[in-house]
């Protein structure tokens, strides 16, 4: 091969790279990759004390705090949900703009009865779900989430340690970030502001 035909040979390799270059960046802005459903876009399905049944999917359409607790919870849990209601009070929101979903750990005590009644204390509108054993650990390894009984186990006032993270989900459906349990409220709330206004 000549000089010439092996210079013609790399300009047309080259224009073939920047080609597909261009292509890959084109379809990449015009389709880009699909972000998971949630954390890790796994699938669960638990009952809704709103009714029927609530999936991984029903996480698109508006924007949601998820956080997971039990209804016996002395402290981080409450806290978490009266925090969470005032945030959203104080934005001047609604459960149309921001859904606030409670998921209990601790199946084996938290009716769907006791659930809805525990988190509608604090506001109407917040979402409980309740799963047996099986679909709890499912939505946990969906999220990331630990839980595991502590204190007296065989006692029935056994308590649970758990991750203590609110969950922030754009309307989208995809994972945002998290708000830390005592994270600074003016924090909290622009973190809010960005997920509710992105």
């Amino acid at each position: 091969m000549t000089n010439k035909a092996l210079r013609n040979f790399r300009v047309v390799l080259w224009v073939l790279v920047a080609v597909a270059a261009i292509g890959a960046t084109a379809l990449y802005l015009f389709q880009p990759p699909q972000r998971p459903l949630g954390l890790t876009g796994q699938e669960f399905a638990l009952a809704s004390t709103k009714g029927g049944a609530f999936t991984q999917n029903d996480l698109r359409g508006t924007p949601s705090l998820i956080f997971f607790g039990y209804t016996f919870c002395p402290d981080v849990c409450p806290t978490t949900l009266a925090e969470t209601t005032a945030w959203r009070a104080q934005l001047g929101l609604d459960a149309d703009d921001l859904r606030i979903i409670f998921v209990t750990v601790d199946p084996e005590r938290d009716t769907p009865e006791m659930v809805k009644e525990y988190v509608e204390g604090f506001d109407p509108s917040v979402i409980g779900l309740v799963g047996d054993q099986a679909e709890t650990d499912r939505v946990k390894a969906a999220f990331g989430v630990f839980s595991e009984k502590a204190g007296d186990v065989d006692s029935e006032f056994y308590l649970v340690n758990h991750t203590a993270l609110t969950f922030l989900i754009k309307a989208d459906g995809s994972f945002q970030g998290t708000i830390s349990y005592e994270e600074a409220s003016d924090t909290a709330r622009a973190k809010i502001e960005r997920l509710v206004n992105g």
